[in-house]
């Protein structure tokens, strides 16, 4: 093992011993009354690194450092704690802060792995491999010269990575091309999009998903309701499905643009922190339209912030899914070698008091994460609280929505579909022999009688009654996939939203959520008159 190496693991082995005899040492809490905490300390120092260097010298194999400290001793101790605190290593860090900033240099276009190559699933738009032509379904070959055969995808991610300015010459294999493709592309800032649709879903309903809460989410936001003048709203329908989450202080930011001024957004508190109260600090400025909020097993952390807010004010109407039940504060240190610790200090509580988090104790990291989805495995909704007009919400367990839509679970037939990338494959080999799609295209009759010879000519098993029954879902993937190669990412998910059954039954709620918030404002009305 080298200097360097052994140092780090040295200092690796002390990082996780001091974090150890934080959370009652190593192995568990010490008996002995007369030792003081420094010799705990120090014992549990010479005990670590005794056992470290006794596997470094007798394992069988040679010892990775990052093997056993960075994906053993450390995230074996968080674990223990909670689900949430984690250890990133110089990679995740990496990737963490990049999330959070919204940006990174790039060519801007996703790749994943096809039969054992990378392929382009979607060039994002108005990104240089956008400008330069790359298509969906194109396989890398080459990035500078150098063949992708032996690389994983990851790898070719990495090399189109770089600095703003630079360039990167991208070899293509196409569908349909009997030569390669070559491209030079000059990387530039791509910017990681939080809300990536918002359009008029209906006459005066607008329709906006926020994905996540980067450093951008809420100037993205202020953006879309201005171009979209969100002063002719007659609906908003505020799609946080899959929203894991993101910086609090975006979604503090979010929740301030539909509540009143100086109303609380959310609360934390901890062992070492005192309540800190969040509240509007610009408001709506009076702009009261109905609201539907979305939500299902996957909205997590601040989007169950932004989701409880508007609930307990009774300002918009949550329909879905249970949450995920993400309520515990991380705080990120950063530590030394490009490392970080996201600590849990603190837990979230909704404006009437209600506990986001739900329960983890005596529960797997495997069914802490899988369970959410599984709404028949879902704790008791034992908290009870009341909205600003005395409505009851439940909390411990995430939020629970005001309405509940029933998400569609895939047969057997659309999971073969979706496992098989069948209509992403349809797409390119359309592509292949066709320059542009018609204005206006849908999926007709005869666009389903060739997807469907295409099924048959990929071997990908189906019966005639299946394929009937799935109709609308297939009409609705193959729209959203021959759009996106056809135009662009944003174009697919437009009109995949148009379709999606979910979004139409929260169209239909609009008048409920007027409701909702008229009844809420007559009702505090009378309230505040009666107490005069």
């Amino acid at each position: 093992m080298s200097f360097s190496t052994r140092w780090r693991a040295l200092w690796l082995a002390a990082l996780t011993i001091l974090l150890c005899s934080l959370f009652g040492g190593l192995y568990g809490p010490r008996v002995r009354a007369a030792a003081s905490p420094d010799d705990d300390l120090r014992e549990s120092i010479r005990t670590f690194a005794n056992v470290f260097h006794l596997v470094e010298e007798n394992y069988a194999d040679r010892l990775n450092p990052d093997t056993a400290i960075y994906n053993g001793a450390i995230p074996g101790m968080l674990h223990k704690l909670d689900p949430h605190s984690q250890f990133f290593d110089p990679e995740q860090y990496g990737a963490l802060r990049e999330e959070q900033k919204g940006h990174y240099a790039g060519v801007g276009m996703q790749v994943a792995p096809r039969n054992r190559k990378t392929v382009v699933i979607v060039p994002f738009p108005k990104t240089p491999a956008y400008r330069a032509g790359i298509r969906p379904g194109d396989i890398i070959m080459k990035v500078d010269g150098e063949s992708t055969e032996n690389m994983s995808t990851n790898d070719v991610a990495k090399r189109l990575r770089g600095e703003k300015g630079t360039s990167v010459s991208i070899t293509i294999q196409r569908e349909g091309r009997d030569q390669l493709l070559e491209f030079t592309v000059v990387r530039d800032e791509i910017p990681r999009k939080s809300v990536p649709v918002a359009f008029y879903v209906k006459p005066g309903i607008a329709y906006i998903k926020v994905a996540g809460f980067n450093e951008t989410t809420s100037r993205e936001l202020s953006e879309e309701l201005k171009s979209l003048n969100e002063a002719n709203f007659r609906g908003l329908i505020l799609d946080l499905r899959e929203n894991k989450g993101g910086l609090l202080s975006e979604g503090v930011a979010v929740a301030d643009k539909f509540l009143k001024r100086g109303q609380i957004i959310v609360s934390h508190h901890g062992r070492a922190s005192a309540e800190k109260p969040y509240r509007a600090q610009r408001g709506n400025g009076g702009r009261a339209y109905p609201m539907v909020v979305m939500v299902n097993c996957e909205s997590a952390s601040a989007a169950e912030i932004v989701a409880g807010a508007l609930q307990d004010h009774d300002r918009a109407l949550i329909v879905g899914a249970s949450t995920f039940g993400k309520g515990l504060v991380q705080t990120v240190y950063p530590l030394n070698h490009n490392t970080g610790l996201a600590l849990t200090t603190a837990k979230y509580y909704t404006p009437s008091g209600r506990l986001i988090q739900r329960p983890y104790s005596n529960v797997s990291l495997y069914e802490y994460y899988s369970d959410p989805c599984r709404d028949n495995h879902r704790s008791p909704k034992v908290e009870v609280k009341m909205t600003d007009s005395g409505r009851p919400v439940y909390g411990g367990d995430g939020i629970t929505p005001d309405v509940r839509i029933t998400a569609q679970r895939a047969d057997h037939f659309q999971s073969e579909l979706l496992r098989r990338y069948a209509f992403f494959t349809y797409a390119q080999h359309y592509f292949s022999s066709h320059d542009r799609l018609p204005p206006k295209w849908e999926p007709d009759d005869a666009a389903l009688t060739d997807f469907r010879q295409f099924l048959y000519q990929e071997k990908i098993p189906f019966t005639e009654a299946e394929f009937a029954h799935n109709v609308d879902f297939v009409k609705r993937f193959l729209k959203k996939e021959m759009y996106v190669s056809a135009y662009d990412e944003d174009e697919g998910n437009k009109v995949y939203v148009e379709s999606d059954p979910e979004v139409q039954e929260a169209i239909e709620l609009i008048p409920r959520a007027r409701q909702l918030t008229e009844d809420a404002q007559k009702l505090i009305a009378q309230r505040t008159a009666a107490g005069k």
